[in-house]
């Protein structure tokens, strides 16, 4: 298949996706990271949580499942790989994590807050390269030695994971959507209705165009959230307003990438309430935006 490949692609044609990504050697994109991967469809999604970090914010101690999730993802776009990144920091390590990402031809296409009020603050890197996966998996590795992020792998918990206190049918049933206890953290991934571009490219879900919603348990059904809304342009304003009158703080609002189509806009929130109550006003924000068809 390897010859086959070679032959196709000194014709200059297109190899799908799926052939590029069934011919990588994966495992070599695993050694120059240090970890193994999340396979979603033809994406392949490597972990990079700052769980090395204490961070509180309004007296909850923020897991690395709810507001801490550094990763980078690939995804085979015909003859080359498409990488994206959400890079979690503190304010010193920015700049030399940048400079060294853009000494390498990484893109960094984003810097900002997710959240307020957080001890220590923590801001959020976003970057998009395209080329040889294992390459740019060790690219950002080296630029991540400036930061005391962790690459040992995470132990695999026994049994089942921690109870979350709260009834989680009942916030399926109000977003519409069936979340994941992720290590006590229940989490929804919820994709947009419409097909998202960059760079001409169709980037999937899984690459960081879905909503992402977190619920981390704080005690007596109670539950801080955060997340991302992934929004256009004319949807961020009734959607700010939704979260607003259902007293859900919006803490960040930018783009993270440069060349997408459509342009799109990520909203960042937080609050800590009543779960169940939280997932009717976070659906309240869902229902101001095109998003897939929910049962």
């Amino acid at each position: 298949m390897k010859e086959a490949l070679t032959a196709v692609a000194a014709l200059g044609l297109l190899i799908p996706a799926s052939a590029f990504s069934a011919e990588m050697d994966w495992s070599q994109v695993d050694s120059a990271i240090g970890k193994k991967a999340a396979v979603v469809g033809t994406v392949h999604k490597y972990g990079l949580p700052r769980s090395d970090l204490h961070v509180t914010l309004d007296g909850v101690v923020v897991k690395p499942g709810l507001a801490l999730g550094g990763w980078i993802a690939f995804e085979p776009t015909g003859r080359t790989t498409m990488m994206m990144g959400d890079l979690v920091l503190t304010e010193t390590e920015v700049t030399p994590v940048m400079r060294a990402l853009l000494a390498n031809d990484v893109k960094v296409t984003g810097v900002h807050n997710h959240l307020l009020r957080a001890s220590p603050a923590t801001y959020y890197m976003h970057i998009d390269a395209n080329g040889d996966p294992a390459k740019l998996a060790g690219i950002v590795r080296e630029a991540l030695a400036a930061t005391k992020t962790p690459f040992e792998p995470s132990a695999s918990p026994a049994g089942e994971p921690p109870k979350l206190g709260f009834d989680t049918a009942q916030v399926d049933e109000a977003l519409g959507a069936q979340g994941k206890n992720n290590s006590g953290i229940y989490q929804f991934s919820i994709p947009r209705a419409d097909s998202i571009k960059a760079g001409g490219m169709a980037v999937a879900p899984a690459m960081g165009t879905a909503i992402a919603i977190n619920f981390e348990p704080t005690g007596d059904g109670k539950a801080a959230i955060s997340g991302d809304f992934v929004a256009e342009g004319r949807e961020v304003e009734p959607l700010l307003k939704a979260l607003q009158s259902n007293a859900i703080e919006v803490t960040a609002l930018h783009n993270h990438m440069l060349d997408d189509e459509p342009r799109l806009f990520f909203v960042h929130f937080w609050a800590n309430d009543d779960a169940v109550k939280l997932a009717h006003a976070l659906r309240a924000g869902l229902d101001t935006m095109h998003v897939a068809p929910r049962s």
